[in-house]
């Protein structure tokens, strides 16, 4: 088994004891992302969308730091403080990912870290040719 810790200065640093990502051989598991500038560790300042567009750019930017990218994701967990803000992440997950979409699943929280209204982790896998062991 080969495991290496990702980590990139491109997506929020962790704020915990945990790595952004972890890869073990050819899958990848992203930590949980909030909408997090990088830059400030401060909260992305605008409205759900604004929240959610920040989280896919953290969730790429670890995904390309892993070698891969959104598109190698195979499962995806969206947590909303509000259900009600689903429509919206689906519009704008279309913006982020193509057929064939990842398996998900969505689950309604009474709170997430900082605040946030939104956060998600993935699974991903990377073919051999794509990132050899």
């Amino acid at each position: 088994m080969t495991k290496e810790i990702i980590n990139t200065e491109l997506a929020p640093q962790a704020i915990g004891t945990y790595s952004q990502a972890v890869k073990v051989n050819h899958t990848v598991y992203l930590s949980g992302q909030i909408p997090l500038v990088p830059e400030t560790m401060q909260l992305v300042e605008g409205d759900i969308s604004a929240q959610i567009i920040q989280v896919f750019n953290n969730l790429k930017a670890v995904a390309e730091a892993a070698g891969g990218s959104l598109s190698d994701i195979v499962k995806l967990n969206v947590f909303l403080v509000d259900l009600s803000h689903f429509p919206i992440v689906n519009e704008i997950m279309g913006r982020y990912f193509q057929e064939p979409y990842p398996a998900r699943a969505a689950v309604g929280v009474a709170a997430l870290p900082k605040a946030a209204q939104v956060e998600m982790d993935a699974i991903m896998v990377i073919s051999p040719q794509d990132y050899p062991i």
